[in-house]
């Protein structure tokens, strides 16, 4: 029977290069380890500097602040009697490296690099580190921690951890998600404990990918999994979800909240029988260097009477509760730590921007709830917020007007129906609304080509061409970004308030890979919490919301003023699918007329049919790709997003009459439609 352990794993909300926050967060989450009589404590990737300081990783001021930071670390009381497993960069052979630090009693154990990189999707670390792939070597510390250690050298490399009750291996983020997983030959060779630290960021529908990853990394041979993540928003488009976790035996027997407005979550295992119900099989396997260290995880005496915890079952959250909840979180780090006084949102009436101001509303009802819970940090930020110290929160609407404005910028071309709309969903959020009025600046703009040019535009249904109707529909959609701009730094120094508003844009995910929008038009904002979140999960989103806030004025759902799938020339589901097909399975046109001939042989009966829309598709979505280099930061939600800026690299000069690969598809189409023909006959 092996011994109770205590052990502690915890979610930070970091910041990017924030040393002095980030130190404070990292000592907070020790404490609170210390206090619950955990002996070993887990942090999340690099957490020392944060994980997204990006290109800031080449600089060495970097390097050097995260060491000013582990020296202190070294030397607080609180790190003293415990393990500490903190993540830092490291530049070792004039190499740089992602690592963890272990230390105890101000004496470092060893620096683990990390060996398998995450250089997908979001993830560039190829670009900054190299990964690790020798066993140990001694590591000479700098001078400022060898006066503290008393130590020239540690070992750094492949390594375990053995103490004298156990012995822990680490693993760091993508190390888990590869099919050479270092806790496979680890749990070969015996080790017990295994620890994760990851920056692993949220995508709606992915936490049971890495639950599952958890609980079969200790499924075959057993032992502990200790699951580390970095919560919220560190300064840049993804959302960390936290989720930290343990398991043991292929059983998850603690969970942290996956979205919290927390800034530290320390998970407290209190005992833990860290005994294995399987054993290695009996193979040949290169045996783990070991670092060993005089302490023990286990308490003295017999702990035959002290309990353990005990498995329990996961609750995944619906896609509609990660949507109302992940961005709802980004948004208020984001606030929170721009020194803005709230957002304005130029509020349609529709799907998308109706999906905006719900998120911004479960914002509300989170800071509230977080208030009442007691959280001291988030009433702090809320004052800050809105500039008065003795302001107490009591119900998400009355918060919400005081940090939200909407407005509707309506024309002569605007129907009463979409007006009413907006009206009646900011009244039920509390939002402060406007109603705006565009014609007189839109005719201004008019005026000043007029007496230039001798000519006056207009609307296709009052006679004019198809380049004079798309640009005085282009000059509203701007004028509109102009006027939301302007009434966001000035809305509430009208008021006689201080501070400016954060401009939140509302463009879907399906809409940016098409290019449906205006470019520079209102989706153009300060940040987007929505771009990265299909039309189609919004509008489930809405019927949701009507439930859970009882916002009756979207009951039977917002309705665009226009029939956007006619123009596109495809529904927003059948969009969808060929934006997975585009990013996620990698097709180009005519891998994907291929794929799709057969994934909608039920739906679509003429093959012809598949290979126009495909070749819509890629017009379209060539023609407007130029737009996603200048698109709004939106938070990312899904894994066939179009952002041009970090997460889908792409040219945007295209030919983009694709002359090759469309005829491969039409040399393709005769022969398959009497295939398909026939099959049909068949059948029938």
């Amino acid at each position: 029977m092996g011994r109770k352990v205590t052990v502690a794993t915890c979610s930070l909300n970091q910041w990017a290069l924030d040393f002095e926050g980030n130190l404070e967060r990292i000592l907070k989450s020790i404490e609170i380890a210390r206090a619950n009589g955990a002996k070993y404590r887990l942090g999340p990737e690099l957490e020392i500097c944060g994980y997204g300081c990006a290109d800031h990783f080449y600089e060495s001021d970097t390097l050097l602040h995260s060491f000013q930071a582990l020296r202190k670390l070294l030397e607080s009381p609180i790190t003293q009697d415990i393990i500490c497993d903190v993540g830092m960069p490291i530049m070792h052979h004039n190499v740089r490296y992602n690592c963890r630090v272990l230390f105890l009693n101000k004496k470092i154990l060893l620096i683990r690099p990390k060996m398998l990189m995450a250089n997908h999707g979001n993830y560039r670390e190829l670009r900054w580190f190299s990964p690790w792939n020798q066993q140990v070597e001694e590591y000479f510390l700098p001078r400022m921690i060898q006066e503290v250690t008393g130590q020239d050298t540690v070992p750094f490399g492949d390594c375990v951890l053995s103490t004298k009750d156990t012995c822990i291996g680490t693993e760091i983020c993508a190390e888990l998600w590869s099919p050479r997983s270092p806790h496979i030959s680890m749990g070969l060779d015996g080790v017990e404990i295994f620890t994760n630290s990851s920056a692993s960021h949220h995508e709606l529908r992915k936490a049971d990918q890495r639950v599952n990853l958890i609980k079969s990394a200790t499924t075959k041979s057993g032992g502990i999994y200790l699951y580390a993540n970095q919560r919220g928003c560190d300064g840049d488009r993804v959302y960390y979800d936290g989720c930290a976790l343990v398991a043991i035996n292929g059983d998850i027997v603690a969970q942290g909240a996956q979205f919290s407005l927390n800034d530290v979550v320390c998970m407290d295992m209190k005992r833990t029988r860290k005994e294995r119900t399987g054993s290695p099989a009996n193979t040949e396997h290169k045996p783990c260097h070991r670092v060993k260290v005089d302490f023990s995880l286990s308490d003295d005496g017999d702990d035959i009477y002290l309990p353990t915890h005990q498995p329990i079952t996961w609750h995944f959250h619906t896609p509609e509760e990660e949507i109302c909840l992940g961005p709802a979180c980004w948004l208020w780090d984001y606030l929170r730590r721009s020194g803005q006084a709230g957002f304005l949102l130029p509020l349609s009436g529709g799907v998308d921007s109706s999906s905006t101001a719900c998120i911004v509303h479960s914002m509300c009802v989170l800071l509230c709830q977080a208030v009442e819970d007691g959280n001291s940090q988030v009433l702090e930020d809320v004052h800050r917020v809105v500039g008065d110290d003795s302001y107490r929160p009591q119900h998400p609407r009355e918060l919400c007007s005081r940090i939200f404005t909407t407005c509707y910028m309506g024309s002569e071309n605007s129907s009463e129906a979409t007006c009413s709309r907006a009206k009646d969903l900011a009244n039920q959020i509390g939002s402060t609304h406007m109603n705006i009025n565009i014609d007189m600046a839109v005719k201004g703009i008019l005026s000043i080509f007029s007496v230039v040019t001798g000519k006056w535009p207009q609307f296709r249904t009052n006679g004019g061409s198809h380049r004079e109707n798309l640009a005085m529909q282009n000059v509203q959609a701007r004028v509109r970004m102009v006027l939301a701009y302007l009434f966001a730094q000035l809305s509430l120094w009208a008021r006689g308030k201080p501070g400016g508003l954060l401009v939140l844009g509302s463009a879907n995910v399906d809409e940016s890979l098409t290019g449906y929008f205006t470019k520079y038009d209102c989706s153009s904002a300060d940040i987007n919490p929505i771009g990265g979140i299909s039309k189609t999960d919004l509008k489930s989103f809405l019927l949701y919301c009507v439930e859970q806030f009882q916002l009756t004025a979207l009951r039977g759902g917002p309705t665009p003023s226009v029939d956007k799938t006619a123009d596109m020339g495809m529904t927003y589901s059948e969009l969808s699918v060929i934006g997975r097909l585009r990013k996620i399975s990698k097709c180009g046109p005519f891998s994907m007329f291929c794929k799709l001939i057969h994934m909608w042989k039920d739906c679509i009966t003429i093959v012809l049919q598949v290979a126009q829309k495909v070749k819509h598709f890629f017009r379209m979505y060539s023609v407007n790709r130029h737009k996603m280099t200048t698109i709004t930061p939106s938070y990312h939600a899904v894994s066939y997003s179009p952002d041009d800026n970090r997460f889908d690299l792409r040219p945007f000069l295209y030919n983009t009459r694709w002359t090759w690969q469309f005829r491969c598809i039409d040399n393709q189409v005769p022969r398959l439609q009497c295939i398909f023909t026939d099959y049909l006959t068949n059948i029938f």
